[in-house]
């Protein structure tokens, strides 16, 4: 840009410029998908206008993909915070209440891995049904929501069975399919809860073919752009050795957990889940269903002491 500005410049003195100075004016924008034209100059070397004004232009179309920015948070649709009776919401402001106590344990791990590497969108999966993936996406959203000054996602991705709707009595559509399908835009589909920094995807319309809609492109651009708006964005997944929905889904998240039942899930379903997730990404295992002496002889004594 600075030729050009040389040669108006010229232009308004009077003067002429030889051929091998003439300016060569910038190209039109290349149409959306088409990678921008790189100058080089005459010495071999990228020109440092050419070259800024090349990183700049990437940057702003990456930026603007699915135009998501934190501005459009201020557009979502607030809910009130009013848990279904059988949606085992834990009371994270009671320190007494010895779950609760175990998600803010798990928050405080993830955090701190969040200071070693780039971790902010996570998969919770299970080997199979009814082992308590859901109970811990939610709770694991909510202890985030309680602590980061940033704002958290919890996101349906079970388009399969979608339950995270029916535990906070929203409506289910539109959502993430819809969203996906261009049937409205990313602030439509979420809701805010009310008075907290948790906010909610649900599944959206039902689909034919959940696997082929989470394929689609936006699918991953969604996983990468979330970071810019969503300090933590927890997802709940299908099972893994049911569909191959989860495993497609950790290949774009940050992280992937791991939920297995207490009395109930198999070491086989165990192995042949972590062989399906070929091990990458897996930040580790939670134990679901440990009976409540377990769980309160690790916190009795602290507590009794404090009283």
């Amino acid at each position: 840009m600075s030729r050009v500005h040389d040669a108006l410049r010229r232009a308004e003195m009077g003067g002429l410029l030889p051929p091998e100075e003439s300016p060569v004016l910038p190209a039109e924008p290349p149409p959306p998908g088409v990678a921008p034209e790189i100058h080089v100059a005459r010495d071999g070397g990228l020109n440092g206008s050419a070259a800024a004004a090349t990183a700049a232009t990437m940057m702003a179309n990456s930026a603007t993909r699915l135009n998501l920015h934190p501005s459009m948070l201020s557009e979502v649709q607030v809910v009130a915070f009013s848990p279904a009776p059988e949606s085992h919401l834990l009371d994270l402001n009671n320190s007494h209440e010895t779950p609760a106590e175990e998600f803010r344990t798990l928050r405080t791990r993830l955090n701190h891995l969040q200071t070693l590497q780039p971790l902010h969108t996570i998969v919770v999966t299970s080997p199979s049904p009814a082992e308590g993936k859901t109970f811990s996406a939610v709770n694991l959203a909510l202890a985030q929501s309680h602590l980061a000054e940033a704002s958290v996602l919890l996101g349906d991705f079970d388009l399969r069975r979608p339950i995270v709707h029916n535990l906070f009595q929203i409506d289910r559509a539109p959502g993430l399919s819809d969203f996906l399908t261009g049937q409205c835009s990313f602030a439509q589909a979420l809701r805010k809860v009310e008075s907290m920094n948790l906010y909610l995807l649900p599944a959206g319309s039902p689909v034919k073919n959940p696997l082929e809609l989470l394929n689609m492109r936006q699918s991953r651009l969604l996983f990468e752009e979330l970071p810019r708006i969503f300090n933590w964005a927890v997802f709940d997944t299908p099972p893994l050795l049911f569909s191959a929905d989860a495993n497609l889904l950790s290949t774009m998240a940050d992280g992937t957990i791991l939920v297995v039942k207490i009395g109930s899930t198999t070491f086989d379903n165990v192995t042949r889940a972590m062989q399906s997730l070929c091990e990458n990404n897996v930040l580790g295992i939670v134990a679901n269903g440990a009976r409540a002496s377990e769980l309160y002889s690790k916190y009795t004594y602290y507590y009794s002491k404090a009283e």
